[in-house]
This record gives structure tokens, C-alpha cells and sequence, in this order.
């Protein structure tokens, strides 16, 4: 029994090795942070500024504003996970939305939605989110994970099938069926890493974004001081004469 527990406690300490190992090699491109309802906004601009065509490969029909706007509003914070990639500016640059299915009697179904901005393609942003939306899931129980996408949306199938999933066509549509793993001490240790990385990097930006705003105040009060100095040091008495300036001297 002693033995087992040694040889329980060395697996343990392996597996956080690994991932202090993982965790040091993250690219601050790749650092994906989980998303809640104060986050709505950045959320709804993201996908408002998405073109016509990207909106429509993204939900599969051209959505206008008011609907992208109700699709945000009706997002389940408490249910549903919403993952992003935010730059130095906390703007959106790539998200996913991970809709966890109420569990029925014979298993509980996930499905994946990813969209990114057109200057941070091809950067593997939209692959980073699926391989952590598909932990998520995991670790939530979830046995299959699928995509619903139109059948040109090339990106995304390969999304897909680079990951092992079934694609089953249905002319100009495709679902993607992935099967996940049962869930594990050490896939719910990857996660805890990678939350704890991702919420540390978000508040790391949020910070230096403050930081930058309080000095350009800093800097626009030490301006307003200077340009009244300037203003004072031009002053010249020889401008008023006779009674004006002896009552303005008074």
C-alpha cells in the first residue's frame, strides 16, 4: 500500500513537471483566456466587425447586426464556454464558443463554433481553440464534440479532420463528429495550467492597460500645466496703458 502511494505521488509530480514544461513554452499569440458575461462587449465587437462573407461561414447564413447582437445576448455564461485571444489592446482577435448540450439519457454532446479576425489567420489561432475547447469538453464529461459548418468552409473541416474527427456531408453542409477521451487526473491538471496561464496573461494586458492610461492623464495635466506657464510667461504689461493698466495693477 505504502508502495503504491510513492508510485501514485511520483506519477503526480511527473505530470505537473510536464506541464510547468508546457506552460514555459507558451507563445503569448496562443495564450487563450476563458470569457464571461463582463466580456460581452469585446464579444459583440468582435463578431460585428467579422465581413458578410465571414459572418456567414461563421453561422452559416448572412446575419445582420441585430442578429449577431441577439446571438450574444442569448449566450449561457453559466453553461456554455466561451474562449478567447486578446493582444496588447484587449481587442478580440479570435473566440470560440464551446454549447455544451443538456445531457441526455445516453450521452452529452458539445459543439464548437470559432471565428478570427482576417490579420491573425493562418497563425493556427482557430486550432489552438478547438484542441482547448475539445479539453473542456472533456473534462465536462463530454463523449462527442461536433462541428456544424457549410461545406466551403474549408478552414474549419480541416480544423476538424486534422484532429481525427468523421465528416459526414450533406451537400452544401458538413458535420464533424469527434470523439473524446473520458476525462483524467491529468487532462483536468492541463486545464487548471492553462486557465490559470490564460487568466494571469489577461490580467497582466488589463494592467498595462491601465497603467498606459493613467500616465497619457498624467501626461495631458503636466501639458495643461505647461501650456499655462507659457501662456503666463507671455503676458506683457506694456500692452495695457494709462488707466487701464493702473487699475489692473490695483
Amino acid at each position: 500500500m505504502q508502495t503504491l502511494s510513492i508510485h501514485q505521488g511520483l506519477k503526480a509530480w511527473g505530470l505537473v513537471k510536464t506541464q510547468f514544461k508546457k506552460a514555459a513554452h507558451f507563445e503569448r499569440r496562443t495564450v487563450i483566456c476563458t470569457l464571461h458575461r463582463e466580456h460581452v462587449a469585446q464579444i459583440e465587437a468582435h463578431l460585428l466587425s467579422l465581413s458578410e462573407k465571414d459572418r456567414y461561414l461563421r453561422f452559416g447564413y448572412q446575419a445582420k447586426d441585430e442578429q449577431v447582437q441577439s446571438y450574444v445576448e442569448h449566450i449561457d455564461f453559466s453553461r456554455d464556454k466561451i474562449l478567447g485571444v486578446l493582444d496588447s489592446d484587449l481587442q478580440l482577435v479570435a473566440m470560440a464558443h464551446l454549447s455544451l448540450a443538456r445531457p441526455s439519457k445516453f450521452t452529452l454532446c458539445a459543439e464548437f463554433g470559432v471565428s478570427v479576425l482576417p490579420p491573425y489567420r493562418g497563425r493556427g489561432l482557430g486550432a489552438h481553440l478547438f484542441e482547448h475547447s475539445s479539453m473542456l469538453a472533456r473534462n465536462e464529461g463530454v463523449s462527442m464534440l461536433f462541428i456544424h459548418a457549410l461545406s466551403e468552409n474549408a478552414p474549419m473541416l480541416k480544423i476538424a479532420s486534422s484532429h481525427g474527427a468523421k465528416l459526414e456531408r450533406f451537400g452544401g453542409e458538413t458535420d464533424a463528429f469527434l470523439q473524446l477521451p473520458a476525462r483524467n487526473w491529468a487532462s483536468r491538471l492541463h486545464q487548471w495550467f492553462l486557465t490559470f496561464y490564460g487568466q494571469t496573461d489577461l490580467e497582466i494586458k488589463m494592467q498595462v492597460r491601465q497603467f498606459w492610461y493613467l500616465l497619457s492623464q498624467i501626461q495631458e495635466i503636466r501639458q495643461g500645466v505647461r501650456d499655462g506657464r507659457e501662456l503666463a510667461s507671455a503676458w506683457n504689461p506694456s500692452l495695457f496703458k494709462g488707466e487701464t493698466l493702473e487699475r489692473y495693477k490695483k
